[in-house]
């Protein structure tokens, strides 16, 4: 008996060593061939398209360019706005943000920073940043604000799936 158990430990010992990447090439891998993405690498730390779609979001704002901005989100998005679920980017531009365009006359942004982090086909990011708003009324409105994105990448490029931002007046 204990010959046997002696060998089934050896036996267990020696499989343990076999290496995995050896293994793993004599496997049958023909049904992962249309995962591969195109252009792209996955394991790569780039994330300048994703940076980019940021970025131009907010020169599309500053130019209130309605059109440039809906290019840059997924149909099924998310955004939230000050504590408020404001629903996919087109209920937003309808309801909420496309109206306020009519209403100014300058929007700017200053001290912009932006952090993006990609994993695979999907990326987040964090930015901090400042804006002036001047209305078409005379008012003017100053604030700072924060924004975390979640972006998604597929065969058209990075879109935005999720969007969530906030602001408050200036502190000293």
């Amino acid at each position: 008996m204990t010959k046997t158990l002696t060998r089934i430990a050896a036996t267990a010992l020696v499989a343990t060593l076999i290496p995995l990447p050896a293994f793993a090439q004599q496997m049958d891998h023909s049904s992962h061939a249309n995962h591969q993405m195109h252009a792209m690498d996955a394991s790569t730390d780039d994330v300048a398209g994703a940076e980019e779609t940021l970025k131009a979001y907010r020169t599309a704002l500053e130019a209130r360019d309605a059109q440039a901005m809906r290019a840059l989100f997924a149909e099924d998005s998310a955004i939230f706005e000050n504590g408020k679920a404001e629903g996919s980017f087109a209920n937003y531009m309808e309801h909420h943000l496309g109206p306020e365009l009519d209403a100014i006359v300058s929007f700017t942004f200053t001290d912009p920073t932006l952090t993006v982090t990609r994993m695979g086909h999907m990326a987040h990011a964090y930015e901090t940043y400042g804006y002036r708003i001047e209305l078409s009324d005379g008012r003017v409105i100053e604030r700072d604000g924060v924004a975390t994105s979640v972006l998604a990448h597929d065969a058209d490029g990075w879109r935005i799936v999720q969007y969530h931002s906030s602001s408050r007046a200036p502190r000293n």
